[in-house]
């Protein structure tokens, strides 16, 4: 019998923050802080590598642009980041619907 999980809850948050257009990495910070009543607030660290394998796996592609004076590198989902965004979407819907059905029981 397979067993349900899910991992992953940092690498669907980056793709969910840029699924509105491009961002650099302290605006995503920010984006996900904001939007989640600053309940993650995640350190430039951790989030950095992630955004780094991500486009590795090319499901973001980067490049640097001038924002407010200041050199940065921005993010954005590629054709296939998009893909990614919507299939773990789905993976995480169906994984919260699991818990709380024996939450509720």
């Amino acid at each position: 019998m397979a067993r349900e999980q899910f991992s992953g809850h940092l690498d669907l948050l980056l793709l969910a923050a840029l699924r509105s257009g491009p961002l650099h990495g302290y605006a995503i910070i920010d984006h996900i802080r904001s939007t989640s009543g600053d309940r993650f607030d995640y350190a430039e660290g951790t989030v950095y590598p992630a955004l780094h394998r991500l486009e590795g796996d090319g499901l973001l592609r980067s490049k640097w642009k001038d924002v407010d004076g200041r050199r940065r590198r921005a993010y954005e989902l590629t054709a296939q980041g998009k893909k990614a965004l919507d299939g773990r979407r789905r993976d995480w819907e169906h994984f919260a619907a699991s818990v709380q059905a024996v939450l509720n029981q």
